[in-house]
């Protein structure tokens, strides 16, 4: 099997003193490309050093977390978008990971919302998939993606865990719908609303080192346990994983281009 994780942040210290058995790990079980979205400023650094150490299966996205947005996020804003348009050394992938998050602070939600529409905007002039985190902020998301889209803004909900309804939106938008550890979780309620979503509109990811799925809850999460969300998803679409690794490898490699 090709498995693709549509995001993940191995880049990060939590993997530092085993970074290539992280690797080798996630090969063992069929990944071949993990998809590292930029947090800040602060990780910059850290995502070209993994992406360059690994140039063929690492490959590196940029933008702002809204949990990064503050005061200051203007020049945050400009360091992405100088690596973006810039950067002639490395290729981007994606503008993200950069969306509203209404969980941890809404002391910046307008900032955040600024931030987007700017992040919207590379996406559409750079052709580039936009990955939208949405903590407790999925309907806000859907109506800014809404306001600009113009045939051309392509990406990914990113750790999805609405509705049905909120789900065909997103489809109705042109998005794709991230897939993680969520979907094991027993209450989450995300394997009933999976039942009514075709295959051509999920990919999977893990959001390493977060979100780690059934059996491992409550550990460090890593690629190779894509292997426990492939398993749940298949069950849930009563199909064999085979199916489920082949179309939404699919979905991720035609939505970034490579």
């Amino acid at each position: 099997m090709l498995i693709v994780d549509s995001h993940t942040h191995i880049y990060l210290e939590d993997f530092n003193s085993e970074i290539d058995e992280v690797i080798q790990r996630a090969k063992n079980i069929g990944v071949k490309y993990f998809m590292l979205p930029n947090i800040d400023s602060t990780s910059i650094a850290q995502v070209k050093t993994l992406h360059h150490k690994f140039p063929e299966v690492c490959l590196p996205m940029m933008g702002l977390h809204p949990c990064s947005v503050k005061e200051n996020f203007q020049q945050e804003l400009k360091m992405a978008e100088e690596e973006l348009f810039n950067n002639a050394e490395t290729k981007y992938y994606g503008v993200g990971e950069c969306g509203l998050d209404y969980y941890w602070d809404k002391t910046f939600i307008l900032l955040q919302k600024e931030a987007l529409h700017v992040q919207a905007k590379w996406a559409k002039d750079l052709n580039l998939p936009i990955i939208l985190h949405t903590r407790d902020s999925m309907d806000d998301g859907i109506e800014l993606m809404n306001e600009e889209q113009n045939g051309r803004l392509k990406g990914i909900f990113h750790c999805f865990g609405g509705t049905v309804t909120q789900a065909q939106q997103i489809i109705d938008l042109g998005f794709l719908l991230g897939i993680g550890g969520v979907l094991t979780y027993k209450k989450s309620g995300l394997d009933e609303v999976l039942k009514n979503i075709d295959l051509k509109y999920l990919v999977l990811e893990t959001d390493s080192p977060y979100l780690t799925p059934v059996p491992f809850r409550g550990k460090r999460n890593e690629p190779a346990y894509l292997e426990y969300i492939l398993t749940r998803l298949a069950e849930v679409k009563n199909c064999s994983k085979e199916e489920v690794a082949k179309i939404t490898s699919e979905n991720a490699l035609n939505l970034f281009r490579f």
